[in-house]
């Protein structure tokens, strides 16, 4: 079974057993994070499809570690004015390993 959820702005397809890096959470290492907003449940010939949102279903996760992303560079310059700008950015992410994904109608 898989999912689709949305954090941080992004998209992520999961399932369980999977280690997603996604945008900073305000976790701790080893705690449990909960996902609400599930847009896409599928797997073994059957799926949910949410509009946007499924209700009740939840993805859950344990936060494996903090860290930050590779160095992207930004570069600005205009021509024969001598102007550059050189900028370098690192994105704080998170290390979420999923662990169990509901669909919120289990029988």
């Amino acid at each position: 079974m898989y999912a689709v959820i949305k954090t941080g702005g992004k998209q992520y397809k999961v399932e369980e057993g999977d280690r997603i890096q996604i945008e900073k959470l305000d976790a701790e290492r080893g705690e449990t994070v909960t996902f609400d907003t599930v847009l896409f449940v599928g797997g073994d010939n059957e799926y949910t499809l949410g509009t946007p949102k499924i209700e009740g279903a939840t993805v859950n996760g344990k936060v494996v570690r903090q860290l930050r992303g590779k160095k992207i560079i930004v570069f600005k310059m205009k021509r024969r004015k001598g102007y550059r700008k050189k900028q370098g950015h690192r994105q704080n992410l998170t290390e979420v390993f999923i662990t169990k994904i509901s669909t919120g109608k289990e029988a």
